[in-house]
């Protein structure tokens, strides 16, 4: 996991992410998106590993630290 930011991530990889940070079914998950996240070590059987979960929170402050500073 070491270097790939949010950005590296395609749409459906970070829908991935966020459905899953969000406890919802990996069955809304695209496939290949779910085989690439597998491969890049951010996903072991159907659950985020530690490096995914501080990859999304990360994403998360950050939107949540701009719009608190548009506001």
């Amino acid at each position: 996991m070491e270097g790939i930011s949010w950005a590296d991530l395609d749409a459906d990889e970070q829908r991935a992410i966020g459905i899953l940070g969000a406890g919802l079914s990996i069955e809304l998950c695209d496939p290949i998106a779910l085989l690439t996240l597998k491969r890049r070590g951010l996903i072991v059987g159907s659950h985020l590993t530690a490096a995914a979960h501080e990859l999304r929170r990360g994403v998360v402050l950050d939107k949540l630290a701009v719009r608190d500073c548009v506001t």
